[in-house]
């Protein structure tokens, strides 16, 4: 029995007539990939595997239907008659294989499952709905795209597509299909490789690969991620009807036990805090019922809209995605962080909500000012803003600025607290481009100055400490890290992570890079395009580099506390010697050592990467 159930396992297809196989014609997909794509038929070889053969033969069916919307810019099929049409030249593209045949025609029950219909996914048919409802989604479209062969890429276009269909069920909540779509969009119209790619198809669509047919020699059946998320999905959707069929026997007693709820997490977050207790009708009408237009933008942790309160106030509302009780943890960790924090670069929480009810189970939203200017990552990253490029005294104070609020929650509070995902998205900037550091969700205060060990990881690839990614090794020095990451990245105008071509092609860190190009005494070219104007202060932007290099190095002996960095960037003390950084992890001398640590850095990364979004 196979240890996983693919994607298409979630909604049962079509059953299809051989009366109906001359309409073979009007199926506008092309099932020749079936007689040429190395898919794995030993499932429908074995037996008693007819469960399996099932899920085979639907993932496998979906290349077909990401092609048909890559080229018609259609979810699913016009008409019921072309539908089954697609069935029967399916089918007889299987007819080399009599057992696949066989079970195949026992497998498809529905006769209009996959036709265009409104009421799929937020009344979504083409790629053009699918924009207006979807709008943008940056990390889907970079996570998704290129080469999936990777656990981590492949994992990271899970998370972004589970992020995509939460925002589309918030749209419709009696939509069933937009897990599917979200999947088909990615395959057929994100990934440049096209659906028919081997890894593409594995890690997407989860279609078993034969290992000769692979030329990466992994067979897909091990850990195929969104397969894995396709049976969670059904999973689930048993266990709601299973709930909600108790619930309508106990209707009394849950009531109550949903106003104990939000008693409880009010008697938790509350006192203290000066922040106010929100109503839910109240953040409803702030955001016209948390409508597209006012999305802002999604993170590991929840949604932002933007909404306006009655007295005029403008404010972002974060709803929390998760309702498990760890998220209920991280939400009373967020308010008691930030009940001991004030500081002009700390952004402040202006008030909470929680409810439940036996429909929409536990919410909880946090409520903040809105930030007119967004986040640096906008101001770095995104097209639409790049035309107006930071300033260098803009980058200067915005690399101060969030200096001086890790330097208070380092030092200005006792015990320290450790923020644990300093990143572009997480600072956000005022009418006045003053950088504030936001998102306490994941911080966690000191043990009076000792490391903390953790097996829960918590940040954004990249911007994560190697020590604490690997090993769950948590001091100051790993908020350092991420500082200093943050500077290259305002200084270089790269990501953290970039692709690179040539020999060691691969994604390469921006600490590695600049390392590389200061060590050969060319610094300048580490300095965004913009800011190579002979009249800047060169000397002061050298310096700003090397504090980042410093702070960004592997080893955490090496790293400045944030309180001598602040001071190194401001000229009141001198920079040590930059010590050589180990090679970067694509550099010949070590790969051998990354492939020992990788079995360590992957089992970090389920509890990493659903911490983070990261946004």
């Amino acid at each position: 029995m196979r240890n996983h159930q693919y994607l298409f396992l979630i909604c049962p297809l079509l059953f299809f007539s051989s009366s109906l196989a001359s309409n073979s014609s009007s199926c506008p997909i092309d099932f020749a990939y079936v007689n040429t794509f190395p898919w794995d038929t030993s499932d429908c070889t074995a037996a008693n595997s007819t469960e399996n053969c099932c899920s085979t033969l639907r993932s496998l069916f979906g290349i077909g239907l990401s092609h048909h919307l890559h080229n018609n810019k259609t979810f699913y099929l016009p008409t019921p008659q072309s539908s089954s049409s697609c069935l029967s030249d399916f089918q007889s593209h299987l007819d080399s294989t009599p057992t696949v045949k066989q079970t195949f025609s026992t497998c498809l029950t529905f006769p209009n499952e996959f036709v265009a219909n409104p009421s799929n996914c937020a009344g979504i048919i083409t790629v053009s709905d699918w924009i207006n409802k979807v709008g943008p989604t940056p990390v889907l479209d970079t996570s998704c795209n290129g080469d999936l062969a990777a656990f981590l890429k492949c994992r990271s276009c899970l998370d972004a597509g589970m992020a995509v269909n939460s925002r589309l069920v918030s749209l419709n909540q009696n939509s069933t299909k937009c897990f599917e779509f979200t999947v088909l969009y990615a395959a057929g119209i994100i990934n440049s490789l096209g659906p028919e790619d081997i890894r593409a198809a594995d890690c997407i669509l989860g279609v078993p690969v034969s290992t000769s047919g692979s030329n990466s020699g992994s067979r897909s059946k091990k850990n195929t991620v969104f397969a894995i998320s396709g049976a969670l999905v059904g999973t689930l959707i048993v266990l709601g009807v299973i709930l909600i069929y108790k619930r309508c026997n106990h209707k009394r007693k849950e009531a109550q036990l949903h106003v104990d709820y939000v008693r409880n997490v009010k008697a938790r977050v509350l006192p203290n805090t000066g922040a106010k207790w929100f109503g839910i009708t109240e953040l409803d009408a702030a955001t016209n019922g948390f409508s597209q237009q006012n999305f802002i933008g999604q993170g590991g942790f929840g949604v932002v809209y933007k909404g306006t309160l009655s007295d005029g106030s403008v404010v972002a509302v974060k709803k929390m995605m998760s309702s498990d009780t760890e998220a209920d943890d991280d939400f009373v960790n967020e308010a008691e962080i930030i009940r001991k924090i004030r500081h002009r670069n700390l952004l402040p929480l202006r008030g909470f909500c929680a409810t439940s009810d036996p429909v929409n189970g536990t919410e909880r939203y946090l409520v903040y000012d809105f930030m007119p200017n967004g986040s640096l990552h906008d101001h770095l990253f995104n097209q639409k803003v790049l035309n107006k490029r930071l300033t260098w005294p803009q980058r200067k104070s915005i690399i101060l600025d969030v200096a001086n609020g890790i330097s208070y929650l380092h030092n200005g509070i006792k015990p320290a607290i450790f923020h644990r995902d300093i990143k572009a998205t997480n600072i956000l900037l005022d009418l006045n481009m003053k950088a504030l550091v936001a998102d306490f969700g994941l911080a966690k205060q000191s043990r009076d100055g000792q490391s903390h060990m953790t097996t829960r990881i918590a940040g954004t690839y990249g911007y994560v400490a190697p020590e604490y990614a690997l090993y769950g090794q948590l001091t100051e020095k790993s908020d350092v890290y991420s500082f200093g990451i943050i500077v290259l990245e305002i200084m270089s105008g790269r990501m953290v992570l970039e692709e690179v071509k040539g020999v060691n092609s691969g994604m390469v860190l921006v600490a590695d890079w600049a390392w590389e190009l200061v060590k050969s005494g060319r610094i300048e070219e580490v300095f965004d395009s913009s800011l190579r104007d002979g009249t800047l202060p060169k000397s002061v932007m050298n310096r700003f580099v090397r504090v980042g290099l410093l702070c960004a190095h592997v080893m955490v002996a090496i790293r400045p506390k944030i309180s001598e960095a602040l001071k190194m960037l401001e000229g009141d003390i001198d920079i040590p010697r930059l010590t050589d950084r180990p090679p970067p992890l694509g550099h010949e001398s070590s790969r051998s050592s990354f492939q020992h640590s990788n079995s360590a850095w992957s089992s970090t990364q389920g509890s990493m990467y659903s911490s983070s979004l990261n946004t």
